[in-house]
Protein backbone atom coordinates (compact mmCIF):
# COMPACT_ATOMS: atom_id res chain seq x y z
CA UNK A 1 0.00 0.00 0.00
CA UNK A 2 1.32 3.43 -0.89
CA UNK A 3 1.67 6.07 1.80
CA UNK A 4 1.47 9.81 1.13
CA UNK A 5 3.11 10.86 4.39
CA UNK A 6 6.19 13.05 4.16
CA UNK A 7 8.03 13.88 7.34
CA UNK A 8 8.28 17.60 8.05
CA UNK A 9 9.08 19.85 10.95
CA UNK A 10 6.99 22.81 12.03
CA UNK A 11 9.24 25.81 12.63
CA UNK A 12 6.85 28.76 12.89
CA UNK A 13 3.28 29.27 11.90
CA UNK A 14 1.19 32.39 11.52
CA UNK A 15 -1.46 31.76 14.13
CA UNK A 16 -3.80 34.35 12.64
CA UNK A 17 -3.79 32.62 9.26
CA UNK A 18 -4.40 29.22 10.86
CA UNK A 19 -7.31 30.43 13.00
CA UNK A 20 -8.64 32.69 10.26
CA UNK A 21 -8.84 29.93 7.70
CA UNK A 22 -10.44 27.54 10.18
CA UNK A 23 -13.08 30.21 10.75
CA UNK A 24 -14.48 29.28 7.33
CA UNK A 25 -15.74 26.11 9.03
CA UNK A 26 -17.65 28.25 11.53
CA UNK A 27 -19.29 30.17 8.68
CA UNK A 28 -20.77 26.89 7.46
CA UNK A 29 -22.74 26.12 10.59
CA UNK A 30 -24.10 29.66 10.83
CA UNK A 31 -25.29 29.52 7.23
CA UNK A 32 -23.28 32.62 6.39
CA UNK A 33 -21.59 33.28 3.04
CA UNK A 34 -17.98 32.14 3.00
CA UNK A 35 -15.68 34.58 4.75
CA UNK A 36 -18.23 35.98 7.23
CA UNK A 37 -15.87 35.78 10.22
CA UNK A 38 -13.06 37.24 8.11
CA UNK A 39 -15.25 40.18 7.09
CA UNK A 40 -16.34 40.71 10.68
CA UNK A 41 -12.68 40.73 11.67
CA UNK A 42 -11.92 43.39 9.05
CA UNK A 43 -14.80 45.58 10.23
CA UNK A 44 -14.17 45.07 13.95
CA UNK A 45 -10.40 45.50 13.73
CA UNK A 46 -10.87 48.88 12.06
CA UNK A 47 -13.19 49.93 14.87
CA UNK A 48 -10.47 48.86 17.31
CA UNK A 49 -7.89 50.95 15.45
CA UNK A 50 -10.23 53.94 15.57
CA UNK A 51 -10.53 53.49 19.35
CA UNK A 52 -6.72 53.34 19.64
CA UNK A 53 -6.71 50.07 21.60
CA UNK A 54 -3.33 48.93 22.89
CA UNK A 55 -1.48 46.05 21.22
CA UNK A 56 -2.77 43.34 23.55
CA UNK A 57 -6.38 44.51 23.26
CA UNK A 58 -6.03 44.73 19.49
CA UNK A 59 -4.72 41.16 19.25
CA UNK A 60 -7.46 39.85 21.54
CA UNK A 61 -10.12 41.67 19.53
CA UNK A 62 -8.70 40.15 16.33
CA UNK A 63 -8.99 36.59 17.62
CA UNK A 64 -12.39 37.11 19.29
CA UNK A 65 -13.75 38.34 15.95
CA UNK A 66 -12.41 35.32 14.07
CA UNK A 67 -13.61 32.87 16.74
CA UNK A 68 -16.88 34.50 17.81
CA UNK A 69 -18.85 31.50 16.48
CA UNK A 70 -16.79 28.76 18.14
CA UNK A 71 -19.80 27.55 20.10
CA UNK A 72 -22.24 27.85 17.23
CA UNK A 73 -22.68 24.12 16.62
CA UNK A 74 -23.54 23.28 20.23
CA UNK A 75 -27.15 24.46 20.07
CA UNK A 76 -27.97 23.20 16.57
CA UNK A 77 -29.72 19.98 17.59
CA UNK A 78 -31.72 21.72 20.31
CA UNK A 79 -32.77 24.47 17.89
CA UNK A 80 -33.97 21.88 15.38
CA UNK A 81 -36.02 20.04 18.00
CA UNK A 82 -37.62 23.24 19.35
CA UNK A 83 -38.49 24.92 16.05
CA UNK A 84 -38.81 21.79 13.87
CA UNK A 85 -36.68 23.45 11.25
CA UNK A 86 -33.35 23.55 9.45
CA UNK A 87 -30.94 25.00 12.03
CA UNK A 88 -28.56 26.46 9.43
CA UNK A 89 -31.16 28.39 7.48
CA UNK A 90 -32.89 29.44 10.70
CA UNK A 91 -29.67 30.91 12.11
CA UNK A 92 -28.82 32.62 8.84
CA UNK A 93 -32.20 34.27 8.39
CA UNK A 94 -32.69 35.19 12.05
CA UNK A 95 -29.66 37.46 11.89
CA UNK A 96 -31.55 39.77 9.52
CA UNK A 97 -34.49 40.24 11.92
CA UNK A 98 -34.48 43.84 13.12
CA UNK A 99 -34.55 42.97 16.81
CA UNK A 100 -38.14 43.98 17.59
CA UNK A 101 -40.54 41.57 19.30
CA UNK A 102 -43.06 41.80 16.47
CA UNK A 103 -40.42 40.90 13.88
CA UNK A 104 -39.18 38.02 15.99
CA UNK A 105 -42.69 36.61 16.35
CA UNK A 106 -43.34 36.90 12.62
CA UNK A 107 -40.07 35.11 11.98
CA UNK A 108 -40.93 32.28 14.38
CA UNK A 109 -44.34 31.78 12.79
CA UNK A 110 -42.79 31.80 9.32
CA UNK A 111 -40.08 29.27 10.18
CA UNK A 112 -41.42 26.83 12.76
CA UNK A 113 -42.44 23.35 11.66
CA UNK A 114 -43.16 24.10 8.02
CA UNK A 115 -42.53 20.49 6.99
CA UNK A 116 -44.28 18.98 10.04
CA UNK A 117 -47.88 17.93 10.52
CA UNK A 118 -50.37 20.58 11.66
CA UNK A 119 -50.75 19.30 15.22
CA UNK A 120 -47.00 18.94 15.66
CA UNK A 121 -46.45 22.47 14.33
CA UNK A 122 -49.09 23.91 16.65
CA UNK A 123 -47.52 22.20 19.68
CA UNK A 124 -44.10 23.60 18.75
CA UNK A 125 -45.49 27.12 18.26
CA UNK A 126 -47.35 27.04 21.58
CA UNK A 127 -44.18 25.90 23.34
CA UNK A 128 -42.08 28.63 21.70
CA UNK A 129 -44.63 31.36 22.43
CA UNK A 130 -45.16 30.31 26.05
CA UNK A 131 -41.51 29.66 26.86
CA UNK A 132 -39.75 31.69 24.19
CA UNK A 133 -37.66 33.85 26.50
CA UNK A 134 -36.21 30.97 28.46
CA UNK A 135 -35.69 28.86 25.36
CA UNK A 136 -33.75 31.58 23.54
CA UNK A 137 -31.69 32.23 26.67
CA UNK A 138 -30.87 28.53 26.87
CA UNK A 139 -29.78 28.41 23.22
CA UNK A 140 -27.58 31.50 23.49
CA UNK A 141 -26.09 30.49 26.83
CA UNK A 142 -25.16 27.07 25.46
CA UNK A 143 -23.51 28.62 22.43
CA UNK A 144 -21.63 31.34 24.32
CA UNK A 145 -20.35 29.17 27.16
CA UNK A 146 -19.24 26.43 24.80
CA UNK A 147 -17.43 28.93 22.59
CA UNK A 148 -15.62 30.49 25.54
CA UNK A 149 -14.60 27.05 26.84
CA UNK A 150 -13.14 26.05 23.48
CA UNK A 151 -11.25 29.35 23.23
CA UNK A 152 -9.70 28.64 26.64
CA UNK A 153 -8.58 25.20 25.45
CA UNK A 154 -6.98 26.87 22.44
CA UNK A 155 -4.87 28.97 24.86
CA UNK A 156 -6.54 32.29 24.10
CA UNK A 157 -6.71 34.93 26.81
CA UNK A 158 -9.54 35.48 29.27
CA UNK A 159 -10.39 38.66 27.36
CA UNK A 160 -10.97 36.61 24.19
CA UNK A 161 -13.02 34.09 26.16
CA UNK A 162 -15.16 36.82 27.73
CA UNK A 163 -15.57 38.50 24.36
CA UNK A 164 -17.09 35.31 22.94
CA UNK A 165 -19.14 34.61 26.08
CA UNK A 166 -20.89 38.01 25.97
CA UNK A 167 -21.34 38.27 22.19
CA UNK A 168 -25.13 38.51 22.40
CA UNK A 169 -25.38 41.07 25.20
CA UNK A 170 -26.95 44.43 24.25
CA UNK A 171 -25.96 47.90 25.41
CA UNK A 172 -29.43 48.62 26.87
CA UNK A 173 -29.53 45.36 28.87
CA UNK A 174 -31.94 43.57 26.53
CA UNK A 175 -29.40 40.97 25.43
CA UNK A 176 -28.61 37.45 26.61
CA UNK A 177 -27.68 35.35 28.46
CA UNK A 178 -27.00 37.64 31.46
CA UNK A 179 -28.77 40.87 30.40
CA UNK A 180 -25.55 42.81 30.93
CA UNK A 181 -25.82 46.54 30.38
CA UNK A 182 -23.54 49.37 29.28
CA UNK A 183 -19.95 49.15 30.46
CA UNK A 184 -20.62 45.73 32.05
CA UNK A 185 -20.40 44.34 28.51
CA UNK A 186 -16.82 43.70 27.33
CA UNK A 187 -15.91 46.19 24.58
CA UNK A 188 -14.66 43.29 22.45
CA UNK A 189 -18.11 41.65 22.62
CA UNK A 190 -19.99 44.77 21.55
CA UNK A 191 -17.56 45.38 18.68
CA UNK A 192 -17.95 41.76 17.54
CA UNK A 193 -21.75 41.98 17.59
CA UNK A 194 -21.65 45.29 15.70
CA UNK A 195 -19.33 43.79 13.09
CA UNK A 196 -21.58 40.75 12.77
CA UNK A 197 -24.76 42.78 12.21
CA UNK A 198 -22.92 45.07 9.82
CA UNK A 199 -21.64 42.20 7.67
CA UNK A 200 -24.94 40.29 7.62
CA UNK A 201 -26.97 43.30 6.51
CA UNK A 202 -24.31 44.55 4.08
CA UNK A 203 -24.17 41.12 2.46
CA UNK A 204 -27.96 40.73 2.30
CA UNK A 205 -29.14 44.29 1.67
CA UNK A 206 -26.14 46.44 0.78
CA UNK A 207 -23.84 48.93 2.46
CA UNK A 208 -26.32 51.78 3.02
CA UNK A 209 -28.97 49.52 4.51
CA UNK A 210 -26.38 48.01 6.86
CA UNK A 211 -25.16 51.40 8.06
CA UNK A 212 -28.76 52.47 8.66
CA UNK A 213 -29.46 49.27 10.60
CA UNK A 214 -26.53 49.54 13.01
CA UNK A 215 -27.08 53.28 13.47
CA UNK A 216 -30.72 52.62 14.39
CA UNK A 217 -29.52 50.20 17.08
CA UNK A 218 -27.15 52.77 18.63
CA UNK A 219 -27.86 53.03 22.34
CA UNK A 220 -29.99 49.88 22.16
CA UNK A 221 -27.73 47.08 20.99
CA UNK A 222 -24.53 49.07 20.64
CA UNK A 223 -22.43 51.56 22.57
CA UNK A 224 -22.95 54.88 20.73
CA UNK A 225 -19.18 55.47 20.88
CA UNK A 226 -18.63 52.28 18.87
CA UNK A 227 -21.12 53.40 16.26
CA UNK A 228 -19.27 56.72 15.98
CA UNK A 229 -15.95 54.87 15.69
CA UNK A 230 -17.33 52.60 12.97
CA UNK A 231 -18.77 55.48 10.97
CA UNK A 232 -15.36 57.12 11.03
CA UNK A 233 -13.43 53.90 10.34
CA UNK A 234 -15.49 52.99 7.28
CA UNK A 235 -14.42 56.23 5.60
CA UNK A 236 -10.83 54.96 5.31
CA UNK A 237 -9.62 54.59 1.69
CA UNK A 238 -10.13 51.04 0.47
CA UNK A 239 -12.21 49.92 3.46
CA UNK A 240 -15.23 48.79 1.43
CA UNK A 241 -13.26 47.70 -1.61
CA UNK A 242 -11.09 45.33 0.42
CA UNK A 243 -14.11 44.07 2.39
CA UNK A 244 -15.76 42.98 -0.86
CA UNK A 245 -12.56 41.87 -2.59
CA UNK A 246 -11.04 38.46 -3.14
CA UNK A 247 -7.81 39.42 -1.34
CA UNK A 248 -9.47 40.35 1.97
CA UNK A 249 -7.73 37.46 3.71
CA UNK A 250 -4.24 38.71 2.90
CA UNK A 251 -5.08 42.34 3.72
CA UNK A 252 -6.46 41.20 7.07
CA UNK A 253 -3.40 39.19 8.02
CA UNK A 254 -1.11 42.02 6.93
CA UNK A 255 -2.74 44.45 9.38
CA UNK A 256 -0.85 43.24 12.46
CA UNK A 257 1.98 40.99 11.24
CA UNK A 258 4.12 41.17 14.38
CA UNK A 259 1.24 40.37 16.74
CA UNK A 260 -0.01 37.24 15.06
CA UNK A 261 3.06 35.31 13.89
CA UNK A 262 4.43 33.10 16.61
CA UNK A 263 6.11 29.75 17.11
CA UNK A 264 3.57 26.95 17.47
CA UNK A 265 4.79 23.59 18.65
CA UNK A 266 3.32 20.23 17.71
CA UNK A 267 1.33 20.00 20.94
CA UNK A 268 -0.40 23.34 20.30
CA UNK A 269 -1.27 22.30 16.78
CA UNK A 270 -2.82 19.11 18.15
CA UNK A 271 -4.87 21.18 20.61
CA UNK A 272 -6.21 23.43 17.86
CA UNK A 273 -7.16 20.41 15.73
CA UNK A 274 -8.85 18.77 18.70
CA UNK A 275 -10.76 21.96 19.54
CA UNK A 276 -12.21 22.19 16.04
CA UNK A 277 -13.06 18.50 16.05
CA UNK A 278 -15.11 19.19 19.17
CA UNK A 279 -16.94 21.98 17.34
CA UNK A 280 -17.96 19.38 14.73
CA UNK A 281 -18.96 16.71 17.24
CA UNK A 282 -21.12 19.18 19.20
CA UNK A 283 -23.54 19.32 16.26
CA UNK A 284 -25.40 16.20 17.32
CA UNK A 285 -25.71 13.98 20.37
CA UNK A 286 -25.39 11.03 17.98
CA UNK A 287 -21.92 12.16 16.91
CA UNK A 288 -20.74 13.42 20.30
CA UNK A 289 -17.08 12.44 20.66
CA UNK A 290 -17.15 10.77 17.21
CA UNK A 291 -13.95 12.46 16.03
CA UNK A 292 -12.08 11.49 19.19
CA UNK A 293 -13.14 7.88 18.85
CA UNK A 294 -12.25 7.77 15.16
CA UNK A 295 -8.87 9.25 16.10
CA UNK A 296 -8.37 6.51 18.69
CA UNK A 297 -9.30 3.73 16.26
CA UNK A 298 -7.13 5.28 13.56
CA UNK A 299 -4.19 5.28 15.94
CA UNK A 300 -4.83 1.68 17.00
CA UNK A 301 -4.60 0.60 13.36
CA UNK A 302 -1.53 2.77 12.75
CA UNK A 303 0.24 1.29 15.76
CA UNK A 304 -0.53 -2.27 14.70
CA UNK A 305 0.83 -1.48 11.23
CA UNK A 306 4.01 -0.20 12.90
CA UNK A 307 3.82 3.38 11.63
CA UNK A 308 6.38 5.76 13.13
CA UNK A 309 5.34 8.09 15.94
CA UNK A 310 5.46 11.24 13.81
CA UNK A 311 3.45 9.52 11.07
CA UNK A 312 0.82 8.47 13.60
CA UNK A 313 0.58 12.00 15.00
CA UNK A 314 0.07 13.44 11.52
CA UNK A 315 -2.62 10.86 10.77
CA UNK A 316 -4.39 11.57 14.07
CA UNK A 317 -4.86 15.19 12.93
CA UNK A 318 -6.52 14.00 9.73
CA UNK A 319 -8.86 11.85 11.83
CA UNK A 320 -9.66 14.74 14.16
CA UNK A 321 -10.59 17.06 11.31
CA UNK A 322 -12.09 14.63 8.79
CA UNK A 323 -15.68 15.76 9.40
CA UNK A 324 -15.25 19.56 9.34
CA UNK A 325 -17.61 19.72 6.37
CA UNK A 326 -20.47 18.31 8.47
CA UNK A 327 -20.86 21.77 9.95
CA UNK A 328 -22.68 22.63 6.70
CA UNK A 329 -25.21 19.81 7.17
CA UNK A 330 -28.45 20.61 8.96
CA UNK A 331 -29.37 18.61 12.04
CA UNK A 332 -32.68 17.90 10.32
CA UNK A 333 -30.60 15.56 8.17
CA UNK A 334 -27.94 14.46 10.68
CA UNK A 335 -30.51 13.50 13.33
CA UNK A 336 -33.23 12.22 11.01
CA UNK A 337 -34.59 8.91 12.32
CA UNK A 338 -35.97 7.78 8.96
CA UNK A 339 -34.58 7.15 5.50
CA UNK A 340 -32.90 10.11 3.81
CA UNK A 341 -34.32 11.53 0.60
CA UNK A 342 -32.21 11.76 -2.53
CA UNK A 343 -31.72 15.51 -1.95
CA UNK A 344 -30.64 14.88 1.66
CA UNK A 345 -28.11 12.30 0.47
CA UNK A 346 -26.63 14.88 -1.88
CA UNK A 347 -26.06 17.17 1.12
CA UNK A 348 -24.53 14.37 3.19
CA UNK A 349 -22.21 13.39 0.36
CA UNK A 350 -20.91 16.95 0.07
CA UNK A 351 -19.31 17.04 3.52
CA UNK A 352 -15.98 15.25 2.77
CA UNK A 353 -15.30 17.65 -0.09
CA UNK A 354 -16.01 20.62 2.17
CA UNK A 355 -13.59 19.24 4.76
CA UNK A 356 -10.93 18.97 2.07
CA UNK A 357 -11.58 22.50 0.76
CA UNK A 358 -11.13 24.06 4.19
CA UNK A 359 -7.99 22.09 5.06
CA UNK A 360 -6.37 22.77 1.68
CA UNK A 361 -6.35 26.49 2.47
CA UNK A 362 -4.21 25.98 5.58
CA UNK A 363 -0.54 25.31 4.80
CA UNK A 364 0.06 23.32 7.97
CA UNK A 365 -2.98 21.09 7.31
CA UNK A 366 -2.94 21.01 3.51
CA UNK A 367 -1.18 17.65 3.43
CA UNK A 368 -4.00 15.95 5.36
CA UNK A 369 -6.75 17.57 3.26
CA UNK A 370 -6.99 14.78 0.69
CA UNK A 371 -7.04 12.15 3.46
CA UNK A 372 -9.99 13.85 5.17
CA UNK A 373 -11.74 14.36 1.84
CA UNK A 374 -11.60 10.66 0.94
CA UNK A 375 -12.81 9.04 4.17
CA UNK A 376 -16.03 7.81 2.51
CA UNK A 377 -14.37 6.31 -0.57
CA UNK A 378 -14.33 2.52 -1.13
CA UNK A 379 -11.89 0.13 -2.74
CA UNK A 380 -14.47 -0.82 -5.39
CA UNK A 381 -15.03 2.81 -6.42
CA UNK A 382 -18.60 2.98 -5.09
CA UNK A 383 -17.83 5.48 -2.37
CA UNK A 384 -18.10 9.26 -2.39
CA UNK A 385 -17.54 12.07 -3.20
CA UNK A 386 -15.16 11.19 -6.06
CA UNK A 387 -15.61 7.45 -6.60
CA UNK A 388 -11.91 6.74 -6.07
CA UNK A 389 -10.87 3.10 -6.11
CA UNK A 390 -8.08 0.64 -5.51
CA UNK A 391 -4.65 2.12 -6.06
CA UNK A 392 -6.03 5.67 -5.76
CA UNK A 393 -6.69 5.04 -2.07
CA UNK A 394 -3.48 5.46 -0.08
CA UNK A 395 -2.69 3.69 3.18
CA UNK A 396 -3.86 6.61 5.30
CA UNK A 397 -7.28 6.80 3.62
CA UNK A 398 -7.74 3.06 4.04
CA UNK A 399 -6.96 3.35 7.76
CA UNK A 400 -9.28 6.30 8.31
CA UNK A 401 -12.12 4.67 6.37
CA UNK A 402 -12.07 1.56 8.54
CA UNK A 403 -11.86 3.62 11.73
CA UNK A 404 -14.74 5.86 10.67
CA UNK A 405 -17.07 3.02 9.70
CA UNK A 406 -16.18 1.06 12.84
CA UNK A 407 -17.29 3.97 14.99
CA UNK A 408 -20.40 4.66 12.91
CA UNK A 409 -21.56 1.05 13.33
CA UNK A 410 -20.63 0.65 17.01
CA UNK A 411 -22.25 3.94 18.11
CA UNK A 412 -25.94 4.77 18.41
CA UNK A 413 -27.50 6.53 15.44
CA UNK A 414 -30.94 8.18 15.11
CA UNK A 415 -32.11 5.40 12.79
CA UNK A 416 -30.74 2.40 14.78
CA UNK A 417 -29.14 1.37 18.09
CA UNK A 418 -25.41 0.73 18.49
CA UNK A 419 -24.28 -2.62 17.12
CA UNK A 420 -22.33 -5.18 19.20
CA UNK A 421 -18.61 -5.11 18.47
CA UNK A 422 -18.63 -8.69 17.17
CA UNK A 423 -21.33 -7.77 14.66
CA UNK A 424 -19.37 -4.68 13.58
CA UNK A 425 -16.28 -6.74 12.79
CA UNK A 426 -18.43 -9.27 10.97
CA UNK A 427 -19.71 -6.49 8.68
CA UNK A 428 -16.23 -5.06 8.12
CA UNK A 429 -14.77 -8.47 7.29
CA UNK A 430 -17.62 -9.24 4.91
CA UNK A 431 -16.77 -6.11 2.90
CA UNK A 432 -13.00 -6.65 2.77
CA UNK A 433 -11.79 -6.12 -0.77
CA UNK A 434 -14.92 -4.26 -1.88
CA UNK A 435 -15.01 -1.48 0.70
CA UNK A 436 -12.22 -2.09 3.20
CA UNK A 437 -8.56 -3.02 3.24
CA UNK A 438 -7.88 -6.44 4.79
CA UNK A 439 -4.74 -5.38 6.69
CA UNK A 440 -6.47 -2.36 8.22
CA UNK A 441 -9.47 -4.39 9.40
CA UNK A 442 -7.19 -7.08 10.84
CA UNK A 443 -5.03 -4.44 12.55
CA UNK A 444 -8.05 -2.81 14.19
CA UNK A 445 -9.40 -6.16 15.37
CA UNK A 446 -6.05 -7.23 16.81
CA UNK A 447 -5.44 -3.88 18.48
CA UNK A 448 -8.98 -3.61 19.81
CA UNK A 449 -8.92 -7.08 21.33
CA UNK A 450 -5.50 -6.41 22.86
CA UNK A 451 -6.71 -3.19 24.49
CA UNK A 452 -9.84 -4.90 25.78
CA UNK A 453 -7.74 -7.65 27.30
CA UNK A 454 -5.56 -5.09 29.07
CA UNK A 455 -8.64 -3.28 30.36
CA UNK A 456 -10.11 -6.52 31.74
CA UNK A 457 -6.84 -7.34 33.50
CA UNK A 458 -6.68 -3.84 34.99
CA UNK A 459 -10.28 -4.12 36.20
Amino acid sequence: MKSVYKKHKIETINLAELVGTLSFALDLTEGQPEGHCMRCCWIGSHIGLQLDLDDDETADLFYALLLKDLGCSSNAARLCSLYLTDDINFKRDFKTVDGSMSSALRFVFAKTGLESGLSERIRALVNVIQNGGELVKELIETRCERGADIAARMRFSKRVQDGIRSLDEHWDGSGLPEARKGSAIPTISNIALLAQVMDVFATEQGREAAIKEVTTRSGKWFDPQLIAAFLEAQKAPGFWEVLAGEDLEQHLFDMFPSSHSQPVDEDYLDEIAEAFSDVVDAKSSFTADHSNRVTLYTDIIAEELDLADDHRRWLRRAAMLHDLGKLAVSNQILDKPGQLTEAEWVVIKSHPGLSQRILERIPVFSDIAAIAGAHHERLDGKGYPCGLAGYDLCLEVRILTVADVFDALSAERPYRPAMPIAKVFEILEKDIGSAFDAQCVAALKTGFLRLNAKAEIAA
